[in-house]
């Protein structure tokens, strides 16, 4: 399976570039093991980024920053076949949940539930 990781991002953060950063390192963290269990883990932050960094953001929550965040997120869910929701609470992350739920994607919120590949 493909599998959206989704969390919090900036949820709790007040944009702190540090704390931002330790939110997708949170979320990383569940790539190996999902990996692992013989899945490919995606992160939406993997494919925004870059984009929004090549579309000129300057800023979290600028124009071109919420073209491509969470817009590609929803696109790549229509890729995906699960979502792990892990975290705290964040809109985005529940966003990404809701949508994957109307495509008719597994939702996990715990890594136990994912299964293993033989």
């Amino acid at each position: 399976m493909l599998i959206l990781v989704a969390g919090p991002y900036r949820s709790g953060t007040n944009d702190d570039p540090a704390l931002i950063t330790k939110n997708v390192q949170q979320m990383e963290s569940y790539a190996l093991p999902i990996f692992r269990a013989g899945h490919i883990p995606i992160l939406g932050e993997w494919l925004a980024l870059p984009l929004v960094s090549l579309g000129g953001s300057r800023e979290i929550g600028d124009e071109v920053f919420n073209e491509v965040f969470h817009p590609i997120a929803v696109r790549l869910l229509e890729k995906c076949d699960a979502v792990l929701r892990v975290g705290g609470p964040s809109s985005g992350a529940d966003e990404m949940v809701r949508v994957g739920r109307s495509l008719g994607l597994t939702i996990y919120t715990a890594l136990v539930e994912i299964p293993k590949v033989a």
